[in-house]
């Protein structure tokens, strides 16, 4: 399997010193996954972008998480499951629910329901939705343009899954409690 390396701000390249700060400060840390990113100065400045605007657009850090968890579930990316696992709890997530969702199934709740099986939806029709899976959404009490902003969401999170399957980066001892085989 080709290494990845796991970059910190002494070896990474210079273009993707200041994103790694940035990420530095966001999160005490820099995670394996940014420091794996930041082989590519395009991969990290495009992944903090998109994430800034996840978390500061209209959902509520629970429902992101529950759309993040999903998707990393959905995608099989063992090392964003494992993160956000660790944030969904923090954000205050039930932990059925999390379980529910490391497992494949959608939450409990109505609306965490709702956003978990659009996300997992949208992933695996490659966001061919058909009438009966917009309804049932909006069906759950969310707009049109709430709709869209799940697609963000995927998005940003194509960019960790995808990188974390391709890099394979360890999982930090603070994550190793939420570790997940699939």
């Amino acid at each position: 399997m080709t290494r990845f390396p796991v970059h910190t701000l002494d070896s990474a390249p210079q273009a993707s010193k200041a994103s790694l700060r940035d990420v530095e400060a966001r999160f005490g840390m820099i995670p394996n996954l940014a420091g794996a990113m930041a082989t590519s100065p395009v991969l990290l400045q495009s992944f903090i972008g998109i994430f800034d605007k996840v978390h500061a657009g209209s959902f509520s850090e629970p429902q992101i998480q529950t759309v993040l968890l999903t998707d990393a579930v959905t995608n099989g990316c063992a090392w964003a499951v494992a993160l956000h696992s660790a944030l969904g709890l923090q954000a205050g997530l039930d932990p059925a629910d999390v379980a529910a969702m490391r497992a494949g199934r959608s939450p409990a709740d109505k609306g965490l329901g709702a956003l978990s099986t659009l996300a997992r939806t949208l992933i695996e029709k490659r966001g061919r939705l058909n009438e009966g899976d917009i309804e049932r959404f909006l069906a759950a009490g969310f707009s049109k343009e709430l709709l869209l902003e799940v697609i963000t969401i995927v998005a940003a999170s194509t960019i960790t899954n995808y990188t974390g399957s391709v890099t394979n980066p360890p999982l930090e001892a603070a994550w190793q409690p939420h570790a997940w085989n699939g």
